[in-house]
């Protein structure tokens, strides 16, 4: 047969699992994708510096070459190449060493794709198709971009080495026409460097910002995994208390019933006890009595018939003696407006009117009103109690103790032992050991028999008392 588990302690299997963490998920998944997103946005800042700073320089350049090529440039209104003297005012203004240095190449073209003067003399006067740079120039924009050395005339030139092509627009000083465009080669050397410090600052900063939303992303979600997981353990430790109380409770309810049978039974044996005791004790008295009613007719003699009324009267009042000792085993005192110490004192102070001797009472301050049936176990576990310590251990060192621990009542009683005393009318009221553990038991309380070191016996009840509820 398989084992039923309930679906509490299912649940709680199933939360003791360790589970993956949210923070080692997130540093995973999160750094990854962060790490993309660090990379594409450094790849694309990178990228818009690049162009931005190239586009800088480029209107730099066009700046300083404009204003010292367009007053030599304007005879090619009318001219397709350059004139000779403005072709040698070039030539050395362009072959200065600071010049030479920074452009290394210059060419001004003309629309039609005609080289109207070069820094290589072979390429004057040739014409090509003309390059994408040069048609953007020819409306009015400055345009640069990293030279192609497959192109024809830099093949031609056998230019080597990064250069930065940046075409310009001459315009005529009157009519601000567009004329021509100079096509100048600038060395990179500079702008590379100064390219990869703006490259590296921008993925610094990419990535310090992304470092530091990764770190306040992964701060949020530490602190969340912490509180699910505080939250989880409360959950299991829940649950835990949970079953545990189912665990108690389904003690407790097959104890109390366990003890209700104890109890019917018990009653059984109770009853039949007490009908024995009033067949065998009452009903023969009184029957005897019947008997000597017709002796009390027969009489004939005043003094015989004394005699017999004297019998019958003894008779009588033995039934009547035996009758009042079993019923007042049966009746309880008034009880119930009795506070819990009070019913403690009176059932102490009977017993020692009955019996002779002397109880010690620690009774601590019982707060709250314990319910009727409370009462009455504690009233019939003090009786049983103190006779069995009168009866086995004749009144030696009797002592009642009662507390309250939080809503926990302990009622104890005890002796020292000793020789034990019988005989003594009133005390057996046949409820003993075994139905006082019944009824403790039957209230959700704990019962138990222990031997005290030195001699003696110790009988304590132990029973979670309740408010009585009050209709109002």
């Amino acid at each position: 047969m398989s084992e039923w588990v309930s679906p509490i302690r299912m649940r709680d299997r199933s939360l003791s699992r360790p589970p993956a963490s949210l923070t080692r998920q997130f540093a995973l998944t999160g750094s990854a994708i962060m790490l993309v997103a660090m990379m594409t946005a450094g790849l694309f800042i990178a990228e818009m510096v690049s162009k931005a700073t190239i586009e800088n320089t480029a209107s730099a350049t066009a700046l300083l070459l404009d204003s010292i090529l367009e007053p030599l440039t304007q005879d090619l209104v009318t001219e397709e190449v350059l004139p000779a003297k403005q072709t040698a005012e070039l030539d050395q203004l362009l072959g200065e060493d600071q010049f030479k240095e920074r452009f290394p190449y210059l060419e001004i073209w003309k629309a039609s794709g005609l080289i109207a003067y070069s820094t290589t003399p072979s390429l004057v006067g040739q014409r090509f198709t003309p390059p994408e740079g040069l048609v953007r120039a020819l409306e009015g924009k400055v345009s640069a971009q990293y030279a192609d050395g497959l192109e024809r005339s830099n093949l031609i030139r056998n230019i080597s080495g990064k250069y930065l092509e940046i075409y310009i627009p001459l315009r005529e000083d009157r009519s601000g026409r567009v004329i021509a465009v100079a096509e100048i080669h600038e060395s990179t050397a500079s702008l590379e460097h100064e390219l990869w410090w703006l490259r590296l600052k921008s993925w610094l900063v990419v990535g310090g910002a992304t470092a530091l939303i990764m770190m306040g992303l992964f701060g949020i979600v530490y602190r969340g995994n912490q509180l699910i997981l505080l939250q989880r353990r409360q959950l299991q430790e829940r649950l835990v208390e949970i079953e545990q109380t189912n665990r108690h409770n389904r003690i407790l309810r097959d104890r109390a019933r366990r003890a209700s049978g104890r109890v019917a039974e018990l009653t059984e044996d109770y009853l039949r006890r007490i009908g024995a005791d009033l067949h065998d004790g009452p009903a023969q008295f009184i029957g005897l009595a019947a008997l000597s009613v017709e002796h009390v007719r027969r009489a004939q003699a005043p003094a015989e018939r004394e005699k017999e009324l004297e019998s019958l009267s003894s008779m009588l009042l033995e039934a009547l003696r035996d009758i009042r000792t079993v019923s007042k085993g049966l009746m309880l005192p008034e009880i119930e407006g009795l506070p819990l110490p009070d019913i403690i004192g009176r059932v102490v102070s009977d017993h020692e009117r009955r019996t002779g001797t002397k109880v010690d009472v620690h009774c601590g301050e019982i707060s709250g009103a314990p319910t009727d049936a409370i009462k009455i176990c504690a009233y019939r576990f003090l009786q049983e109690g103190l006779n069995n310590a009168f009866r086995h251990a004749g009144g030696n060192g009797q002592a009642v103790t009662c507390t309250l621990d939080g809503s926990a009542l302990h009622l104890a009683v005890q002796d020292d032992g000793g020789t034990g005393t019988s005989g003594v009318a009133g005390l057996d009221f046949g409820l003993g050991l075994i139905g006082l553990r019944e009824r403790v038991e039957s209230l959700g309380g704990v019962f138990c028999v222990s031997q005290r070191t030195g001699g003696g016996t110790r009988v304590e009840m132990t029973v979670a008392i309740a408010e009585e509820s009050q209709d109002g």
